[in-house]
């Protein structure tokens, strides 16, 4: 049985839903190790989300942060947790919505995501900065 773990930084991004497959894939060479075995991705913050949807289209991307900020507006009169600004409590809330890891099977030294899938780094900061993420990797 093989157990890996290690904490990696995402390089900064923008506000909005950045697709990372390759960036954490490019830190974990010892993934081609496993025959079987699984990914598991937590990322350290409380204002920014991991989750797995379409790599494919751009405009999937693009959609996800519009209807978040509909859904989670800035400014709202009953927020009490303001003094990091406007963004700061509405990026706490989408974190939770969103999820703060993900689990991928491997198979054959490989994550076994779909065919249209791809992780996404969800950075709901106006400047979030690096973005640390502790990846364990288990299986044989």
């Amino acid at each position: 049985m093989l157990f890996f773990q290690k904490e990696i930084v995402l390089r900064p991004r923008k506000r909005g839903f950045h697709l990372v497959t390759s960036e954490i894939l490019d830190a974990l060479p010892e993934l081609s190790e496993l025959r079987i075995g699984q990914l598991h991705a937590f990322i350290k913050h409380t204002s920014a989300g991991l989750t797995v949807n379409e790599n494919a289209d751009p405009s999937v991307r693009v959609d996800f942060e519009r209807h978040m900020n509909v859904m989670v507006p800035e400014g709202a009169d009953y927020y009490t947790h303001t003094y990091e600004g406007d963004d700061d409590m509405p990026a706490h809330i989408k974190a939770s919505l969103m999820g703060s890891s993900v689990n991928i099977p491997v198979t054959a030294g490989r994550l076994n995501l779909g065919t249209w899938q791809g992780i996404y780094l969800c950075e709901h900061r106006n400047r979030g900065g690096g973005r640390k993420v502790v990846v364990t990797l288990s299986g044989i």
